[in-house]
């Protein structure tokens, strides 16, 4: 197949894709519909569709967020997008769960008992919650602690949001202690902007 339409096909699934697709995803959608890519030839195409959508004329782009390729719209018109999607959440993640989805970045893999140790209150709601939001997922059980427990870690949509491609790539930490650093807990909020969906640049 040519260039140009393995092109338009990976426009199409980066721009279909809630979340950023890696290299490896892409490989393994295509293959699965028999199309094969080396990745030299995978990583000229994405770098052609980055300066393609990098033009003036376009009001969005392609960024490497999470890992991963995506869709975001320019932070020009951010002001503009947000108006119509000041519906997308309904509210801000409260202080308890931001200070639960800090521990978990921080922490991670960490079950919810570690968590209640320091956070001296119950994690259940807080935990439900960033599942449904899908910043976090259970990645397994801690099979040498009694009863093995679940293990909980951030997701691939947690560091698209805040605009890493990897988690040594947060805020740096002193130490954690039971009292959160405030200003950490401040920079996740502000990110986490219900005014601004995943399609968007932070």
């Amino acid at each position: 197949m040519e260039d140009t339409d393995l092109q338009i096909k990976i426009e199409a699934l980066i721009f279909a894709s809630d979340q950023a697709l890696t290299t490896n995803d892409i490989v393994e959608i295509l293959f699965s519909l028999d199309y094969e890519i080396k990745e030299d030839q995978l990583k000229d195409i994405l770098n052609r569709i980055k300066q393609k959508y990098d033009n003036e004329s376009y009001p969005f782009q392609v960024i490497l967020s999470g890992g991963g390729y995506q869709f975001v719209s320019k932070k020009e018109f951010h002001p503009l997008i947000s108006k119509i999607q000041s519906q997308k959440f309904n509210k801000k993640l409260s202080a308890t769960a931001l200070e639960t989805l800090s521990i978990v970045a921080y922490r991670q893999p960490v079950t919810k008992i570690e968590i209640e140790q320091i956070r001296g209150v119950s994690a259940d709601y807080a935990l439900q919650r960033l599942l449904e939001r899908n910043l976090i997922y259970i990645s397994g059980r801690k099979e040498d602690a009694i009863g093995k427990p679940l293990l909980y870690e951030t997701t691939n949509l947690f560091m698209d949001y805040l605009g890493i491609n990897d988690l040594n790539e947060l805020p740096e930490l002193k130490e954690l202690p039971i009292q959160l650093e405030r200003e950490i807990l401040n920079e996740v909020d502000n990110k986490l902007d219900p005014g601004i969906d995943t399609k968007e640049n932070t």
